[in-house]
């Protein structure tokens, strides 16, 4: 019986992998990718199989019964099978129910982090996702459930919405719904952590209007504080949590 290792791969480019993300891939002897990894990761992992079970919205999909079959089968033919899942493992990875599989099998398993979509959206723009003072509090949401129904609600300071490429307009009605002023910030930004990765500047009022750019791609939408332009001022608010906590 052998081992799964669930690895973020991070949300594009091959190095936002973490190094212990390399160094486990490298020990794997069948990779099972999502759709949305780097390419370039196979060179870390030559010898291994890889195969794709990727999961991408509104198209043809592994469905994730199979997914869950095929692990616990490939762990009983091979000592080392890693499970590479774009961004981290446990945002929006479906990663309860192949852990949950695994643990009715018997199958011993690893989780190594990764780098989420979000958190490369907001550096690639510069736009800390907290603000002192001001953005204390952050809550990831996707914007399409199961059932394909887009909820939003102002859970916090900063909210993030994930695939959301095919419902800016909805979302920015929903917003507005949710009691979001028209004029809060809003950052959209497609592909990101990928060379051709694209960004757009709006309000909630306006979030329609980056469907053009960013529709078919996926894509994360950054709302409230965190998207909100820097403050130079030399005076600003020195309240709030010391650094390093917030």
């Amino acid at each position: 019986m052998g081992r799964v290792v669930f690895i973020g791969a991070g949300p594009g480019a091959a190095d936002l992998i973490t190094v212990r993300g390399a160094r486990r891939l490298a020990e794997a002897d069948v990779v099972l990718h999502d759709a949305l990894t780097d390419p370039a990761l196979r060179e870390l992992a030559p010898r291994a199989e890889w195969i794709d079970v990727g999961k991408r919205g509104f198209r043809h999909s592994t469905h994730q019964s199979e997914i869950d079959a095929l692990l616990v089968e490939m762990a009983q033919r091979h000592a080392v099978v890693v499970r590479l899942k774009g961004g981290d493992p446990s945002l929006f990875g479906r990663l309860e129910e192949e852990l949950a599989a695994l643990a009715r099998a018997g199958i011993a398993s690893e989780i190594v982090p990764g780098v989420t979509a979000a958190l490369a959206a907001a550096a690639s723009a510069q736009r800390p996702l907290t603000r002192r003072a001001r953005g204390r509090s952050v809550a990831f949401s996707t914007a399409m459930t199961r059932e394909r129904r887009l909820e939003v609600s102002h859970a916090a300071d900063t909210q993030v919405f994930y695939m959301a490429g095919k419902q800016l307009g909805v979302l920015g009605e929903r917003l507005r719904a949710a009691g979001w002023p028209a004029d809060t910030p809003a950052l959209v930004v497609s592909r990101a952590g990928w060379p051709d990765e694209a960004r757009s500047h709006h309000d909630v009022a306006t979030l329609a209007e980056a469907g053009a750019s960013h529709e078919g791609q996926p894509t994360v939408v950054i709302v409230g504080a965190g998207a909100s332009a820097l403050t130079l001022s030399h005076e600003q608010d020195q309240a709030g949590t010391p650094e390093g906590e917030a």
